[in-house]
């Protein structure tokens, strides 16, 4: 099945991918520091009104709860990953490194630098089980 990015099938299909991930199990095991929140910048030109927030609660490898958020609860996550929707289509297709993303500006990051470059590996097995769910993206 295909689902449109970004939509609450979208979101239970990634979280699906997440923990069936041997290489996210195994990357994210020591996992401690917080949920993740992904936020999709609004573009109307593409249908896509309103930010997206899709909000991550990761422990040990593991994906425990992955939905839809309100703004205000995507900001309280440990770590508020934004880009625009084209920054997150480029790197859930692999296109874009999320490392030079973030120090090209292409991405911007509120928690602890620190702990994210520690989890690095993590963080590229995530955006990788992104890319394996099948997805529409909007403007195609």
């Amino acid at each position: 099945m295909t689902y449109i990015f970004p939509s609450d099938e979208w979101t239970a299909a990634f979280k699906d991918q997440i923990n069936t991930s041997p290489a996210y199990k195994e990357s994210g095991a020591t996992w401690e520091a917080g949920d993740v929140c992904f936020v999709v910048k609004a573009n109307p030109a593409i249908g896509l009104t309103e930010d997206q927030y899709i909000y991550l609660k990761l422990y040990h490898g593991e994906c425990q709860e992955a939905k839809a958020a309100p703004a205000d609860e995507a900001a309280s996550a440990g770590f508020v990953i934004s880009a625009n929707y084209d920054r997150w289509k480029q790197l859930f297709r692999g296109e874009l490194d999320p490392v030079r993303a973030m120090m090209m500006g292409q991405i911007s990051i509120k928690g602890n630098l620190g702990v994210l470059m520690k989890y690095m590996k993590a963080a590229k097995d995530l955006l990788e089980c992104g890319g394996q769910v099948s997805s529409t993206f909007l403007g195609e």
